[in-house]
């Protein structure tokens, strides 16, 4: 028998290193966007989660301008509304690739920026959701270098996806 090859033996070695598939929950609290969010949004975003190697459960919570400044007051303390809040609901000992936590994502900035950016709301909508769950397996976006880098990988799982570089992309102001 012949002796894997190297890259044989890594490509195995990271099969098993995979987390499980990642639950998604999506709850809509304002219409849904056209083509519509609902089931789409959860598909791909197991799919970016595969591909990252994060697994675990997540809900999802889309609202409008009104609901997602309250709460982003009420636990940011900050003034006005914002694309996503993350929740991180797992414990102090929970494994790095493996996550759960809330998402509230701001239906009113993901058709904004949508507009912006170039491209559907609900595209917008799974920036928000893999910016939320890269914020769950730990990253941040806290200062410069880290704000690159994490907007890097974003931009990366969904180029490999087929999506392009929706935050980096045709007009990337926020």
């Amino acid at each position: 028998m012949q002796k894997p090859s190297p890259s044989r033996k890594s490509a195995a070695k990271r099969r098993t290193r995979q987390a499980p598939p990642l639950e998604v929950q999506l709850s809509l609290d304002v219409a849904d966007a056209a083509p519509p969010a609902a089931g789409w949004l959860e598909e791909h975003l197991r799919r970016a989660a595969a591909f990252a190697g994060i697994g675990g459960e997540v809900s999802i919570l889309v609202v409008g301008d009104r609901r997602m400044a309250r709460l982003h007051v009420e636990y940011k303390q900050v003034p006005g509304t914002t694309d996503c809040l993350t929740f991180d609901l797992s414990g102090p000992h929970t494994p790095k690739g493996l996550v759960e936590g809330d998402l509230v994502l701001c239906m009113a900035v993901a058709r904004r920026q949508a507009k912006k950016r170039g491209h559907s709301t609900r595209e917008e909508l799974l920036l928000y959701a893999v910016h939320g769950l890269l914020h769950l397996d730990g990253e941040d976006d806290l200062d410069p270098a880290a704000f690159e880098k994490m907007h890097a990988r974003e931009d990366a799982i969904l180029q490999a996806l087929g999506f392009g570089p929706l935050f980096a992309g045709k007009s990337a102001g926020k």
